[in-house]
């Protein structure tokens, strides 16, 4: 029997159905609310802030933008994914800055 904890690397390549791709919503959010599990399953509400005009001030409303759902073999690869795009992040962040292209040319 295969660990629940341990995501499975060696599955092979994945193909994801070109159907569902252009119907999976995109859910932003700024933070999670709050998390915790039941029965084997991961959860976690995500949560995003609006702001809200009242007269010359501003308040913020924090709403649910999304429950996720998982097993704890798909939280570890979402966190897996998610380390390695902050990496990516942090690499973009580091590379020196464009050169400045002179206005007059020699």
């Amino acid at each position: 029997m295969a660990d629940p904890e341990t995501p499975a690397t060696s599955q092979g390549a994945v193909t994801i159905s070109s159907s569902s791709s252009e119907r999976a919503p995109i859910i932003y959010f700024d933070g999670a609310s709050c998390f915790g599990h039941h029965n084997g399953a991961i959860q976690i509400e995500l949560a995003a802030n609006l702001l809200m005009p009242i007269g010359a001030a501003v308040r913020v409303d924090v709403v649910q933008t999304a429950h996720l759902r998982c097993s704890v073999a798909a939280a570890l690869a979402l966190r897996e994914a998610l380390d390695k795009a902050i990496v990516m992040y942090k690499q973009g962040q580091q590379q020196p800055p464009p050169e400045d292209i002179p206005a007059v040319k020699n």
